[in-house]
């Protein structure tokens, strides 16, 4: 088993430093490890250890002592706590901002119950416009019969016999340094102070029974994929009158068939025909809204993109709404009737295309 640093090691200074150098190593350190100067998660404990080795050292009786028996405690075997050397020389836990630190008092019965966590699955239109949900869930209510002591009706909890009460039991040691006394949490009544002798026959003194309970929930538009809501006070309830848990609903969101979702944006594929394309129409576009129209114009080539203002998914716990962007897909016909077939040849022809001879207006036979 590992000892515990030498203080004079924790200073950096040797055995045969004088008072002198011990109060110089110790500013120098107190300087650079002060929790109100360094940004050093550790430094408060490193300060604390310093200022504790500083204490001991300064003090001739205390360093003399610490000189003759080092970190040995009782019975001859050595600390594996620094804390224990420090309660060893000042008779109680040592703090460095403020002398000796308090005992624990008794552990208050009063505790918050756990958190929940459900999972909500939501439909594409259900998480843009919000929706209330009616959730079912199992928790943890307060005992009906005991009212939560834990006790059976016409009976009480009452002081605990093995601790009296405190919520902590004391452990006496003498050493040659003294008397150390350390105190633990009491087994007995788990540290609440409390024993209950007649147990509630429903929920056999937890003083809390699980059942199923419905819950509202008002999920707010503009909600995504993955997003979580806390519902405040609809978890587990709390323990001898402690404030009820939280409960938080994970969003699972179906996608869509008809869009994409990027952010508070949607984004869709319209198909067009070559013919609108080419002299121009006015198309129907499907939104979360319902139909709107898109005035393409002549000429429009495929992949052009018409932009619908204010017809995305609604901002979260704000106003105003993202935007619908709309990609015109030129769609090339693949089966033509006799009669559209010879209207496409005259295009040709008036175009001064033939559609069986290359551009460049030369047969070539396809090289291998």
């Amino acid at each position: 088993m590992a000892t515990v640093r030498d203080l004079y090691d924790i200073l950096g200074i040797g055995r045969e430093a004088s008072a002198e150098e011990i109060r110089k190593a110790y500013r120098k350190l107190a300087r650079e490890l002060h929790p109100d100067v360094s940004d050093d998660p550790a430094a408060e404990e490193r300060f604390k250890e310093v200022t504790g080795a500083y204490e001991i050292l300064s003090d001739p009786d205390r360093r003399a002592r610490y000189d003759r028996f080092g970190a040995v405690g009782p019975g001859g075997e050595p600390f594996t706590d620094l804390q224990d050397i420090f309660d060893m020389f000042f008779g109680g836990s040592f703090d460095p901002f403020g002398g000796t630190r308090r005992r624990r008092g008794r552990r208050s019965p009063t505790r918050r119950g756990e958190d929940l966590a459900v999972t909500v699955r939501l439909s594409f239109e259900e998480a843009a416009f919000g929706v209330r949900r009616e959730i079912e869930v199992e928790r943890l209510a307060v005992c009906d019969r005991c009212l939560g002591n834990g006790a059976e009706p016409g009976t009480a909890p009452m002081a605990c016999r093995t601790c009296g009460g405190t919520g902590e039991v004391q452990d006496v040691r003498r050493s040659v340094f003294g008397t150390l006394m350390t105190s633990s949490p009491c087994r007995t009544c788990g540290g609440t102070g409390q024993e209950i002798p007649d147990k509630c026959e429903r929920c056999f003194g937890r003083g809390r029974i699980q059942e199923p309970a419905m819950v509202t929930v008002d999920i707010p538009a503009g909600v995504g994929d993955g997003m979580e809501l806390r519902v405040g006070g609809s978890g587990h309830a709390g323990v001898a009158g402690g404030p009820a848990g939280e409960l938080y609903v994970a969003l699972q969101v179906d996608p869509s068939s008809a869009f994409e979702r990027r952010g508070q944006d949607l984004f869709t594929v319209l198909d067009i025909s070559t013919t609108q394309a080419a002299l121009g129409a006015t198309v129907t576009v499907s939104t979360l809204d319902g139909d709107e129209t898109v005035k393409v114009d002549a000429g429009t080539e495929s992949g052009t993109v018409a932009r619908l203002r204010g017809k995305g998914i609604p901002n979260l716990n704000r106003r105003g709404r993202g935007d619908l962007y709309v990609t015109l897909h030129v769609v090339t016909p693949t089966e033509l009737s006799r009669d559209e077939r010879q209207l496409y040849e005259r295009l040709a022809e008036l175009r001064g295309e033939d559609p069986r001879r290359p551009a460049d207006g030369s047969l070539r036979r396809p090289e291998y």
